[in-house]
């Protein structure tokens, strides 16, 4: 019987031998011949690292081909990723590269879905460079990677154009904004970095290296090239922009210190050709400079710009709205001439206010008697387009405004652009709950009231007048093009569409603007320049403050090449704010076509126009 007991207890303990030895093989076959890829991997992990190679951005040049976004040669720390890391690793990482260990850990939970490297810190100095070298036995973890730096060499110069680029978010990748990108990859946050980023980005390489147990490289094995992103050539004219945006500056600074606009501190300029739309210059201030945020910008520095109340990260060009002021004359004056409303030369009486709306008249209850439409447009009446307003009617109004393309949005190739408001019975029954009045129709005859514009809506509808009819849609991109400078593409634009307004009543619109610029007119300082030039001033209310100060133009009038616009805020009348700067667009322009000198003493101060209509 005992002996029958043992033989039953050793037949047990084999049974169980059995079944261990029986899991240990089938755990050795599952991990040898199911999971032996992985785990060769996991091994070569130990002992190989693979490393991305970001690829150049493209250069961005001028129209001439000068370079206004390069790359700079650069090194990036990054950090290799583990399961896990020691607490005394990530204090040494933060007291060599001065990061918080709590940003260090904040950066390793958002990378905890992506498998590449995590980026610590870009645009490392030599010093820096040579520490981390010096530290590597103690934090194998941390790599140099070679980076190229995006570098905007102007600084702050046509920077709303051409944007910024910053490190992709986990927030941008998981939202599906950005495609084919990985952690640590630079975008384009901004402006064309931004509209072009897909083409600029390139294709990045990778690079396998072996290491031992102290991260030092013990073999280099085959790497991949990155494929460097095309370049972009834009419509911009370096030098105007240039001379715009400093004497932009220095005009805002004029009006402030001589007490004719003290709040005058933001300001759009924008120049296109009348010819086909293209951009030669655009400026919206304040600014700011872009190289802030290539490396991560500093809490002191994103304080300093977006607590400006005058929203230096706004490009005003494309999506400051304001009301058009007299600048809109024209698009009432070709209402009134398409539907027989008035003749060229048939008179109007100025009393100083209108008849059926006696509160409503002229700036200052000027009195200019009996006026037609050359002298009226060239004078910024009231009174003689309160009556054109009446006779046409506000549907009327807004229709033509349409068709000079206000209320949406011009399609430049930039993100970001607002579509502007059209006066109408219909918004301010949406925005007030409150019927169309006659005086609604008299303030939107005169631009103000409910019209919204931006600056290259006014530059659009300025085109149309200056090359007698047609449409074009602006565009900052001239082409796309490779390392060699090949033109490789051409971004798509809409054709150039002749609007449904007559060529006599261009030319009509035509006549009162050149009025403006000669002596009569309220910017006659323009008779100045070598060649004629039309224009039309324009202030615009503003219920936050002093009135927006504009001016338009387009020349040479016999053969037009450049159309100019400007608004100032808060500048008051457009002849003084804005004028002068628009002045300059057309001295430097003229300069390059060779047709002033080089040197050339400042114009006469807009100040000096015609007190009697600097509307």
């Amino acid at each position: 019987m005992l002996n029958q007991k043992k033989a039953d207890r050793l037949h047990i303990m084999l049974a169980l031998c059995m079944v261990v030895f029986v899991v240990l093989l089938g755990r050795m076959a599952y991990m040898q011949l199911w999971r032996g890829d992985y785990y060769s991997k996991q091994s070569d992990g130990n002992r190989l690292r693979q490393s991305r190679i970001i690829a150049p951005r493209g250069i961005i040049y001028d129209k001439d081909g000068k370079e206004l976004v390069n790359n700079l040669p650069g090194y990036a720390a990054v950090l290799q990723k583990q399961s896990e890391y020691k607490p005394e690793t990530l204090q040494r990482i933060s007291d060599l590269l001065g990061i918080p260990v709590e940003k260090i850990k904040e950066r390793i939970k958002e990378s905890a879905n992506f498998y590449e490297p995590i980026l610590l810190k870009s645009n490392l100095s030599p010093e820096m460079v040579t520490k981390i070298e010096e530290q590597r036995r103690y934090m194998p973890e941390v790599m140099l990677a070679v980076q190229p730096i995006r570098n905007y060499p102007y600084h702050e110069l046509a920077v709303h154009a051409l944007g910024y680029v910053g490190e992709v978010s986990s927030y941008e990748i998981e939202k599906g904004l950005f495609k084919n990108v990985v952690q640590g990859s630079i975008v384009g946050k901004s402006g064309l970095e931004q509209s072009y980023d897909k083409i600029l980005r390139g294709q990045d390489g990778a690079f396998m290296e072996e290491v031992d147990v102290g991260g030092n490289v013990v073999k280099h094995y085959d790497s991949v090239q990155p494929v460097p992103g095309k370049n972009i050539k834009l419509t911009l004219d370096l030098r105007l922009q240039k001379s715009l945006e400093e004497f932009t500056d220095k005009h805002l600074a004029f009006l402030r210190s001589s007490g004719l606009a003290p709040r005058a501190r933001a300001a759009a300029v924008v120049a296109i050709d009348p010819r086909n739309g293209a951009v030669r210059a655009m400026v919206s201030r304040p600014g700011y400079d872009p190289n802030l945020f290539v490396h991560g910008i500093s809490s002191k520095d994103w304080n300093r710009i977006n607590n400006d109340e005058n929203y230096p990260m706004n490009n005003k060009v494309i999506s400051g709205e304001y009301p058009p002021g007299s600048t809109f004359k024209i698009v009432t004056g070709s209402a009134a001439f398409e539907l027989n409303k008035v003749g060229l030369d048939e008179p109007i009486f100025d009393g100083g206010f209108h008849p059926l709306v006696p509160t409503m008249g002229n700036a200052g209850g000027e009195v200019l008697g009996w006026l037609t439409f050359i002298k009226a447009l060239a004078m910024s009446d009231n009174v003689y387009f309160y009556e054109l307003g009446y006779r046409v009617g506000i549907d009327n109004i807004a229709k033509y405004a349409r068709i000079y393309g206000f209320g949406e949005p011009t399609g430049i190739d930039l993100e970001g652009e607002s579509k502007g408001l059209v006066a109408s019975k219909q918004v301010k029954r949406e925005i007030w709950n409150e019927d169309w009045r006659l005086g609604d129709t008299f303030n939107a005859a005169i631009g103000q009231g409910f019209n919204l514009t931006t600056p290259i809506q006014l530059a659009v509808m300025l085109g149309i007048v200056a090359n007698g009819g047609t449409k074009y849609q602006p565009y900052l991109v001239d082409s796309i093009t490779d390392s060699q400078g090949n033109t490789v593409e051409t971004p798509k634009r809409s054709e150039g569409k002749h609007i449904d307004v007559s060529q006599k009543t261009i030319d009509y619109i035509r006549m009162g603007m050149s009025a403006t610029t000669q002596e009569g007119g309220t910017a006659s300082y323009f008779s100045g320049l070598p060649r004629d030039i039309a224009g039309k001033t324009g202030t615009a209310e503003n219920s936050h403050g002093r009135d927006h100060g504009l001016f338009v133009a387009y020349g040479p009038v016999e053969d037009p090449e450049l159309v100019v616009v400007c608004i100032v805020e808060q500048g008051g009348f457009g002849s003084t704010a804005a004028g002068p700067i628009v002045y300059k667009a057309f001295e430097e322009f003229f300069k390059e076509r060779g047709w002033m000198p080089e040197e050339k003493p400042q114009p006469a101060q807009a100040e000096q126009a015609p007190a009697q209509s600097q509307q």
